[in-house]
């Protein structure tokens, strides 16, 4: 029999947890493929204590990024999926599969916020008819 911490040690994934840490280095699978249609609907997933969304975009790319826009934070699963990005609803900023704001209607055009600011994004792969994710250090993902 185990004891409680050593049971928490092992099933404990959210913020610094080992075991979280250990499983953010390997390829996790994050929801089936059927599941993101192009320029379809975003899907709400929850990874390792994570709130994000996937969606794919105009190119067929499946993005996971974070679910809360970093611009007063309303949720992108009520976003736009439109053009190769996802859109908030709130202000209209628009997100690619890497994270990158690539629309900001709200600002003004000669914005420096665009370069400066990123939502988190993580890379994914798809096979066997999953979506995969890797959640660790892009250095690390192999």
């Amino acid at each position: 029999m185990i004891t409680s911490e050593e049971n928490s040690l092992l099933s404990e994934v959210e913020g610094d947890a080992p075991m979280g840490q250990f499983m953010r280095q390997h390829w996790i699978p994050a929801l089936m493929s059927e599941e993101v249609l192009i320029d379809g609907k975003p899907v709400r997933v929850r990874l390792l204590g994570e709130d994000l969304v996937a969606f794919r975009d105009s190119d067929g790319r499946v993005g996971l990024i974070d679910e809360f826009c970093p611009h007063r934070g309303p949720s992108l699963v009520y976003g736009r999926n439109e053009q190769c990005g996802l859109r908030c609803l709130y202000h209209g900023w628009k997100f690619d599969v890497e994270g990158n704001i690539v629309d900001m209607p709200s600002e003004p055009p000669e914005t420096p916020m665009k370069e400066r600011l990123k939502i988190k994004a993580y890379q994914t792969r798809e096979s066997g008819g999953f979506i995969w994710a890797w959640m660790g250090r892009y250095e690390d993902m192999s």
